[in-house]
């Protein structure tokens, strides 16, 4: 079976519903999304074989599908409410699992900078590349009805990413990178 079709090669891409440019700002949405799954993926195979990450290797696996539920419902031109795969709840259980991870890390007092560990390094990719998706679909969602939830996703998406990174470091016994110039900002 041949994986090309040729029906791009004008500068088009087909959504569901229609058919848009392949800058299309719906195209940059969910796109982005496909690109913060291939970097959580390449966070869950640094984490293959380590038994301290088996159980947030469960959760980014878990949190692929539901990425590309997230690109799906962003990919709809007309979609009813009701046919929406992002829920209120998927975000409710992201919060659990970062009071989880924040449990295990030390008390932040600076701004960090992204690395320690290779791994925490791949996690605040994530994290920022995120936040790109989360832009993404507040701009798209401006001049097209979304889900709304899929926006409230993401947002709270990048704050596990965030609280995952750091939990990496702390797991492999490596201290995050503080910023040096930045007094102590954060509160207890």
């Amino acid at each position: 079976m041949a994986i090309y079709t040729r029906t791009g090669d004008k500068g088009e891409t087909s959504v569901i519903g229609g058919r848009v440019g392949k800058d299309d700002v719906r195209v940059e949405a969910y796109g982005t999304i496909d690109e913060l799954n291939c970097f959580v993926g390449q966070a869950r195979s640094l984490m293959e074989g380590d038994e301290r990450f088996g159980d947030v290797r469960e959760q980014l696996l878990e949190i692929q599908h539901e990425l590309f539920d997230c690109g799906s419902d962003l990919a709809f031109v007309k979609l009813s409410e009701n046919k929406y795969k992002v829920k209120a709840e998927m975000a409710v259980r992201l919060e659990g699992w970062i009071d989880a991870l924040q449990a295990e890390n030390p008390v932040l007092e600076r701004f960090i900078l992204p690395g320690g560990s290779q791994l925490s390094s791949v996690l605040h990719v994530c994290r920022t590349v995120c936040r790109r998706a989360e832009r993404r679909a507040v701009t798209l969602g401006r001049s097209a009805d979304i889900n709304p939830e899929a926006v409230i996703y993401l947002n709270r998406l990048s704050d596990y990413f965030f609280a995952l990174a750091r939990t990496a470091n702390t797991r492999l016994d490596v201290a995050d990178v503080e910023y040096v110039r930045s007094k102590k900002v954060f509160r207890h």
